[in-house]
């Protein structure tokens, strides 16, 4: 007895889909939960600030996806060990906060030489990070390697109005 063509391809797209579906089920499966939420308040140090923002930098902000912290390798994009004397002369005319607003939310406005474009824009989705967010992180870039000095009440003026 022959068996039409039909029912063969019927067999082999079941069979196949069987197969891929046991092997899916062998992966282990993680569950991602969205970041805790942070309480952020004007009254806090800039040592505060700080802290709260090396969580963000390593959850929400997802900075050290790219960056990385005190390795002797290049990465895809500027090790941040050190990176709170650097940002004082990077740019001519910008000090260290107006530096660090720069490139958190215009990133393309001045690119490390040696480094590619792609840092995404922090304050906007994908990575949507609050004004309070934003001076937590670069309380935490002050940090490395330097003092923290900015509180919720300093100006973020290339961050589109956050204050």
């Amino acid at each position: 007895m022959r068996i039409p063509p039909g029912v063969k391809i019927v067999a082999i797209v079941l069979g196949t889909t069987a197969f891929y579906t046991y092997v899916a089920q062998l992966v282990p499966q993680k569950e991602l939960q969205p970041p805790a939420k942070i309480e952020i308040s004007t009254d806090m140090t800039p040592q505060q600030l700080a802290k709260i923002g090396d969580e963000i930098a390593h959850g929400k902000g997802l900075c050290t996806t790219c960056h990385t912290i005190g390795s002797k390798e290049a990465g895809r994009f500027p090790d941040l060990a050190g990176v709170a004397e650097r940002a004082k002369t990077r740019v001519p005319g910008l000090n260290q906060v107006q530096y660090f607003s720069q490139t958190l939310c215009e990133p393309n406005a001045f690119i490390v030489p040696g480094f590619n474009p792609g840092m995404p824009t922090i304050n906007k989705p994908p990575v949507g990070l609050s004004d309070e967010e934003l001076h937590a992180v670069i309380a935490w870039l002050q940090s490395q390697g330097g003092e923290s000095t900015i509180t919720l009440k300093d100006k973020l003026e290339y961050c589109g109005g956050a204050s």
